[in-house]
C-alpha cells in the first residue's frame, strides 16, 4: 500500500507543471525573436484635439461680477461669482477671525495657530492684517512639511520596497528632506519637475539634483524576485504611469497593454515615453534601485506586445504623447537642442531631460493646468476638476474653466511660484467664506437658499468644511500638548507601537526611536513603512504609497473613533494639556488650547458640569489615585477625582467633530 502511495505521488509531481522559477529558467534559456511588424495606430484627429484639457493655454478675459456682500477682492472671486449669479446667489459672508486664522493656519503648516499668533491676529486691526498672516505662514519651515506630504502621495513615497520582504530603503529619506527644502524655498515648479525627473543630466555631479530623481523610483520594487528583466519592465511601465498621471493628468499606464479604450493614447505612446527613461534604470538582484544612473549606449527601445517583457515588437524611438504635443515639436530636435546645452561633463542620453523641458513648456497645455487645479484641492478639498490626475475623457471637466485657465497662466506668468499661486487662492473671498449659517434666521434661510440651489457646493457657494488629514490631527494634538518636537530632516523616526502590530512584522521591522523627543516628531517625519501604516494614519485614511494618490479618500469608521477615544497616545495628550491650563478655569483654557478659539457661555457651563459630574461619580467609585489618569505634573493629591475628570474632558474635546474637521 504504501509502495503504491509513493509511486502515485511520484506519478502525480510529474504530471504537476514546473514551478515559476524553473519556468522563468526556462525561459530565459529560450532565444526571443522580436516581432518586427509594423505598429499601427490610429491617427490624432480634431475631435481629439478638442477636448478642453488640449485647447491652447490663453488667459482669460476676467468677468465684472457685482458682489451684493461687497466681499470679492480678487479675479478668482470673479470667476466664481459670475457662477454664482446664474443661480441668484452671492458669496456667503465672511468667516469669523479666529475660524479663519485656524484654517489657514492649518492649510498653510498643517498645525493650529499659537496663542500668540491668535492673539496678534484678533488684536491687529490694520486693513492688512490677515494679508501678514499668510505671508508668515508661507516662510515657516512647517510649510513645506505640511505641502511636502501631498507631493509624497503622489510620487508614492515610502522608506521601504514593499511586497513580501517590504526591506529598508536607507537613504529613501533624502528624497523625502529635499521635497520640504524645496517647497520652503518657494522652487519654481518647473525646476521642481525638471530636477526630479533629470536632475543628474541637468546638473551632473551636483548630490541635491541626484537625489531629487528618487521621485522617479519612490514606488514599491522587488529586489529579489528571479526574473530581473521583468523586475525592470515593470518599475519602468509603473514609472511611465506616475509620471504621465502627476505632471500632465493623463492615465498613460492604461495603454501599456493596448491602445486607451477612451483617450487618444496608443500603446506605441507608452512605451515612446517609456523610452525616455530607459537608460537610466540599471538594476542589482537583491539590491533596491534609489536613483536614476544613465548609460550612454541603451539597448533599443520596443513596443512590449501585450505589455509582455516576453514579447518584444517592432523598435520605437522615445517621444512624448501625440495628443499633447500640440505643436507637433519633433524630439529627437529637442534632444539634441538640450544635448547641445548641456554641460560636457554629462555622459547622457538627455532623453529625460528633454523630456523634463517639452513637460514644463510655459504653454504646455496640461502641466500648469494640473498643478494650479491640485493646488486649489488642497485649499478646497477637491479640484476644480474633481479628477487631478486624470484630465481625459473619463475625467472630471472643470466646474470653472476659466478660473482653471486663470490660475495656470497665473501660475506660469509668475515664475511657476507655488507659493505666490496659494497666496492668490488662501487670500480671495472666495477662500474665506463660512462654511456655515450664523444661527441667526435670517441668515438660516438665506443658507437653505444656498444649500437648495448648490447642494454639492460645486458652485463654492460657501467654504467647503472637510476632515483633516491624520497626520494633521496627530501634529495638532502634540501641539496643543506642547509636546511637539521642531527637529527636522533625516531618518524616519519610529515612535512606539503596540505590540499586537509588531508581532506581524518580520524582526526589526519595528525599532522604537532610543531618542524620547523623536517619538514627538512632526508626522512627515515618521518612518513611512509600505506594509505598516502608523494605526493613526491608517484610521483616517493615509494611502499605502503602492500607487500614486491624487485624492485622499475622507470615511467615517467605527475603528476611528474607537482609537481616538482608547489610544494611549490620545489619553497622554489630554494629560499633557490638562497640565498645562488653569485648573479653575479649566473649560475656557481647554476650548482655547484644543480648538484654538474662545469658550461660549453655554460650553463653560456645560463643560463645567460635566467635570464637577465625572469628579463626583470617580470619589464616589473610590478609585485609588494610582488607577487614574491624572493631569501631568498634577500636585492636588486631595482632589485627584477633580484632575481625572478635567484630563476626561480634555479628551472629549480631542474627539469633538470641531478638532478633527476644519471649518
Amino acid at each position: 500500500m504504501m509502495r503504491w502511495l509513493s509511486y502515485s505521488i511520484c506519478f502525480t509531481l510529474l504530471l504537476m507543471p514546473q514551478s515559476n522559477a524553473e519556468e522563468e529558467l526556462e525561459d530565459s534559456k529560450r532565444e526571443v525573436v522580436a516581432d518586427e511588424r509594423p505598429i499601427v495606430e490610429l491617427p490624432i484627429t480634431a475631435a481629439d484635439r478638442d477636448h478642453w484639457a488640449f485647447q491652447p493655454l490663453v488667459k482669460p478675459a476676467v468677468p465684472t461680477v457685482a458682489d451684493a456682500n461687497q466681499q470679492s477682492n480678487s479675479a478668482v472671486d470673479w470667476f466664481v461669482l459670475e457662477k454664482l449669479a446664474k443661480k441668484q446667489l452671492a458669496l456667503a459672508s465672511a468667516a469669523d477671525h479666529s475660524t479663519l486664522l485656524r484654517r489657514v493656519t492649518f492649510d498653510l503648516t498643517g498645525l493650529p495657530p499659537t496663542l500668540g499668533e491668535r492673539s496678534a491676529f484678533l488684536d491687529d486691526s490694520a486693513p492688512d492684517a490677515y494679508e501678514r498672516v499668510v505671508d508668515r505662514l508661507l516662510a515657516s519651515p512647517a510649510h513645506g512639511e505640511h505641502a511636502g506630504q501631498a507631493w509624497l502621495d503622489l510620487a508614492r513615497f515610502a522608506e521601504t520596497d514593499g511586497f513580501e520582504h517590504d526591506k529598508v530603503r536607507p537613504l529613501a529619506w533624502k528624497y523625502r528632506d529635499w521635497v520640504i527644502r524645496a517647497l520652503n524655498d518657494d522652487l519654481p515648479y518647473d525646476r521642481f519637475l525638471q530636477l526630479q525627473l533629470a536632475g543628474d543630466e541637468i546638473l551632473p555631479g551636483d548630490e541635491q539634483a541626484r537625489i531629487a530623481t528618487g521621485f522617479c523610483l519612490a514606488g514599491p520594487d522587488m529586489p529579489d524576485v528571479n526574473d530581473q528583466q521583468e523586475r525592470r519592465h515593470n518599475l519602468l511601465n509603473e514609472m511611465t504611469g506616475m509620471v504621465s498621471s502627476v505632471i500632465i493628468g493623463l492615465q498613460l499606464g492604461c495603454a501599456q497593454c493596448h491602445d486607451h479604450k477612451y483617450d487618444a493614447l496608443s500603446q506605441a505612446d507608452f512605451f515612446r515615453l517609456r523610452a525616455c527613461f530607459e537608460p537610466a534604470v540599471q538594476l542589482k538582484k537583491d539590491q533596491s534601485v534609489e536613483w536614476l544612473k544613465e548609460v550612454t549606449k541603451p539597448e533599443k527601445s520596443r513596443l512590449w506586445i501585450r505589455g509582455d517583457h516576453r514579447r518584444p515588437g517592432a523598435e520605437l524611438q522615445p517621444d512624448v504623447p501625440r495628443i499633447a504635443n500640440l505643436g507637433e515639436q519633433k524630439f529627437v530636435a529637442l534632444i539634441s537642442a538640450v544635448a547641445s546645452s548641456s554641460s560636457a561633463e554629462a555622459k547622457s542620453t538627455y532623453r529625460r531631460a528633454a523630456a523634463a523641458r517639452w513637460f514644463t513648456q510655459p504653454d504646455h497645455p496640461l502641466t500648469a493646468r494640473v498643478m494650479a487645479n491640485r493646488l486649489w484641492q488642497q485649499h478646497f478639498g477637491r479640484g476644480l476638476s474633481a479628477s487631478p490626475s486624470d484630465f481625459g475623457l473619463l475625467g472630471e471637466s472643470p466646474t470653472h474653466p476659466e478660473l482653471l485657465d486663470y490660475l495656470a497662466t497665473e501660475f506660469t506668468g509668475r515664475d511657476w511660484s507655488m507659493k505666490t499661486l496659494r497666496r492668490t487662492i488662501v487670500e480671495s473671498a472666495v477662500y474665506r467664506q463660512a462654511s456655515h449659517s450664523s444661527g441667526k434666521p435670517i441668515h438660516q434661510a438665506e443658507w437653505q437658499t444656498r444649500l437648495a440651489k448648490d447642494s454639492g457646493n460645486q458652485l463654492f457657494s460657501r467654504y467647503p468644511r472637510r476632515r483633516l488629514d491624520g497626520e494633521m490631527i496627530r501634529d495638532a494634538m502634540l501641539a496643543a500638548a506642547g509636546m511637539l518636537d521642531a527637529r527636522a530632516g533625516g531618518p524616519g523616526v519610529m515612535p512606539p507601537l503596540p505590540p499586537e502590530l509588531t508581532s506581524t512584522l518580520l524582526k526589526n521591522q519595528w525599532q522604537t526611536s532610543k531618542r524620547e523627543a523623536d517619538h514627538y516628531r512632526r508626522s512627515v517625519y515618521l518612518f513611512a513603512r509600505r506594509n505598516l501604516r502608523y494605526p493613526l494614519f491608517e484610521a483616517f485614511d493615509r494611502p499605502d504609497a503602492n500607487a500614486s494618490c491624487p485624492s485622499r479618500i475622507r470615511s467615517t469608521t467605527a475603528p476611528q473613533a474607537l482609537l481616538m477615544l482608547n489610544s494611549d497616545q490620545v489619553l497622554q495628550t489630554a494629560q499633557q494639556i490638562a497640565g498645562k491650563i488653569d485648573p479653575h478655569h479649566a473649560p475656557r483654557d481647554l476650548v482655547l488650547k484644543i480648538l484654538s478659539r474662545d469658550a461660549t457661555a453655554v460650553e463653560i457651563t456645560a463643560l463645567q458640569q460635566f467635570i464637577s459630574e465625572q469628579a463626583t461619580m470617580l470619589a464616589r467609585a473610590g478609585r485609588a489615585d494610582s488607577s487614574l489618569a491624572l493631569p501631568s505634573g498634577w500636585q492636588d493629591q486631595n482632589n485627584a477625582p477633580t484632575g481625572a475628570a478635567i484630563v476626561q474632558a480634555a479628551l472629549a474635546l480631542l474627539n469633538s467633530s470641531e478638532m478633527i474637521y476644519l471649518d
